[in-house]
């Protein structure tokens, strides 16, 4: 199956990032795409969260959520949001960074809540506390899709290998991470992580990445990694994005997941231990 990953320089306007990622879902499909990703916060990047209260929405309000999904129906394509900002309705006022499986008649196959928080000191000068305004989610999910099961998880998540674990012994034979990774972290761990992660599984692991410079209003620069990946069940870097914006194409082949778990079958080798 032809599967196209979005590299994007999402901005803090959401309308703006829609319009882009609408113009490039609709250029991924005319070349024969049938599966389209995107990133981590496709909807806003933003340091800002006075910028956040001010365009970010709840899921039934939310426009990119909307416009993406009149947007997969009208392709006829399956589509991951890799994620959005959505406000919830929790009474601290955090967000929700949520990713949805849409289907290709544009309906919400499945929800996944970032379960891990990147609260993290990367160098002197670069600080995250994403728990400060976002809520972490609870539960592991698999999407149902007519082309495999799936595995949702997103940015910071790849660090947690027992998840990706569970999902895979949960059925998925695809993995998918998009991302906003930062560019001292992805430098030195992102490859590696991916890497490790499909050959541990025997799943392919997808991730759609944000990269360069975001523009803003208001709120300190955010700088993403960029080079989107995409890794075969074997470990094999087979596209690596770069950091230009674009679209990126590869051949989803169920095929390497079968081949890959006969030769290693360590999913079948797990045992339960007592201790440490």
């Amino acid at each position: 199956m032809k599967t196209a990953l979005l590299q994007i320089t999402a901005s803090d306007d959401p309308a703006e990032n829609l319009d882009m990622v609408c113009a490039m879902m609709a250029e991924a499909a005319d070349q024969g795409a049938q599966f389209i990703l995107t990133p981590e916060v496709t909807n806003c990047v933003s340091t800002s969260t006075t910028r956040q209260r001010e365009v970010l929405q709840h899921e039934e309000d939310d426009i990119t959520l909307a416009g993406l999904r009149v947007q997969a129906a009208r392709l006829g394509v399956w589509l991951l949001i890799g994620s959005l900002g959505i406000k919830s309705h929790d009474p601290d006022g955090r967000f929700a960074n949520r990713c949805f499986m849409i289907g290709p008649q544009g309906q919400i196959v499945a929800r996944y809540d970032k379960i891990h928080m990147f609260d993290v000191q990367v160098t002197e000068t670069e600080t995250f506390r994403e728990s400060k305004n976002y809520r972490a989610g609870d539960k592991a999910v698999v999407a149902e899709t007519e082309f495999g099961k799936v595995g949702l998880t997103i940015c910071y998540d790849i660090r947690f290998p027992h998840l990706y674990a569970a999902l895979a012994q949960a059925g998925a034979r695809i993995l998918t991470v998009p991302a906003a990774f930062s560019p001292v972290t992805g430098a030195a761990h992102w490859e590696s992580l991916l890497r490790a992660r499909a050959i541990e599984t025997g799943c392919w692991v997808l991730a759609p990445a944000q990269t360069g410079e975001h523009p803003k209003t208001r709120g300190k620069t955010r700088y993403t990694y960029g080079h989107s990946m995409v890794v075969t069940p074997w470990g094999e870097v087979v596209v690596d994005a770069g950091t230009d914006p674009g679209i990126h194409f590869f051949d989803l082949d169920d095929s390497s997941v079968t081949e890959a778990r006969r030769r290693v079958p360590s999913l079948t080798h797990t045992r339960r231990f007592d201790g440490p």
